[in-house]
């Protein structure tokens, strides 16, 4: 008789990430894993060049140092900050220690899948609520709370419908959970908001005990490969973190880059700025051929061609052309595929190719 694991650690389906690479295309376009535009920046290049000689030393497990650096670049007390490899990291930790059997972990029907497959390895149950309009649903996760829900998440923006709800929504959740459930305000993609009515998470933490807001470098930042992340969290909360966490959970390159990179001047200014401008571009385009786009957020746009069908079908001809984006039926999207927002030139490469095949599909 072999080992066997928990039951419903075998229910869960393997996270699958967007693909990188297509047979037959030596220098595929890769517009399926929400990466930044710019890639890595500059210093970020320099330092990781200069800091490989100390990557046979143990890194500080404390991340003492990118913690001071995020403290003064968020306004944010450092004790308060807890470094994980990528925002995924922090977010098991969490399922670990606030769920576990007999508890329930509320998310929404389109919310990132790392969500579920975190709580069932903790064992608690997930419980998915519908959505508005592709948009959390303050009401539907309040109506599903019950005496063993112990973890709320959402991401705002969210991943992969880019759909966010503005502060006074996130307060609102907050004030009708009950005091002793923890929200999750995953916020990975909030540098792409230029709403005045978003708040990431920072003001709502500051003031309670029971909200964490996780953040990753993955994206704006470009260092996806990495994996570095963070969370903004109450002091009860990162003293449990920092019992439960790996003790070297951030490698010595991942954390020099992450002080560098929130060193860069204009980085994020620049960033935004351009992905307001070409996401905004892009779904323009988009609707002018036809096709659904819904409204987005985040550095990616979710493109819905109305059956999964024809998705599936615009998947296979995108990549014929040497276009990689990423199709969401594991999210219970099988109709959309999700688009991110490259530099200018891919934008326009990927609107092109859009357009032949809406052109060979017939409309």
């Amino acid at each position: 008789m072999s080992p066997r694991p928990r039951p419903e650690i075998l229910t869960i389906a393997p996270y699958v990430g967007g693909v990188s690479k297509l047979p037959g295309h030596s220098h595929p376009l890769k517009l399926s894993s929400n990466e930044g535009a710019f890639g890595v920046p500059p210093g970020v290049l320099a330092t990781l060049h200069a800091v490989m000689a100390e990557a046979y030393r143990y890194p500080d497990g404390s991340s003492a140092e990118l913690r001071a650096a995020l403290g003064r670049f968020f306004d944010l007390d450092p004790a308060q900050i807890v470094c994980g490899a990528g925002s995924d990291d922090i977010i098991y930790q969490l399922c670990l220690a606030y769920g576990g059997a007999g508890t329930e972990l509320i998310m929404t029907a389109h919310g990132f899948a790392i969500y579920e497959i975190a709580g069932i390895y903790a064992g608690s149950k997930v419980i998915r609520v519908p959505e508005r309009n592709l948009t959390t649903d303050v009401d539907a996760i309040l109506a599903a709370v019950t005496q063993r829900t112990t973890l709320v998440f959402i991401a705002n923006p969210n991943n992969p419908t880019g759909s966010m709800i503005d502060k006074t929504e996130v307060e609102r959740l907050r004030q009708g959970l009950p005091a002793d459930v923890l929200l999750v305000l995953d916020a990975a993609y909030a540098e792409y908001v230029d709403r005045a009515d978003y708040d990431a998470g920072i003001d709502l933490v500051s003031r309670t005990d029971n909200t964490v807001m996780t953040r990753t470098f993955s994206k704006i930042f470009g260092m996806g490969g990495l994996r570095l992340g963070w969370c903004f969290a109450p002091p009860g909360v990162t003293d449990v973190l920092n019992r439960v966490r790996g003790p070297f959970n951030c490698s010595v390159p991942a954390l020099a880059a992450g002080v560098a990179a929130l060193a860069e001047p204009g980085w994020i200014e620049r960033s935004r700025a351009h992905n307001t401008q070409w996401r905004a571009w892009t779904a323009g385009e988009f609707r002018r051929l036809g096709l659904k786009v819904w409204p987005s957020e985040a550095n990616f746009l979710l493109v819905d061609f109305g059956t999964p069908e024809r998705a599936k079908a615009a998947d296979v001809n995108l990549r014929s052309q040497g276009v990689i984006v990423r199709g969401v039926a594991s999210y219970g999207l099988p109709q959309c595929l999700r688009v991110t927002i490259g530099t200018e030139d891919e934008c326009r490469a990927v609107v092109a190719a859009m357009a032949r095949f809406v052109d060979q599909a017939g409309g």
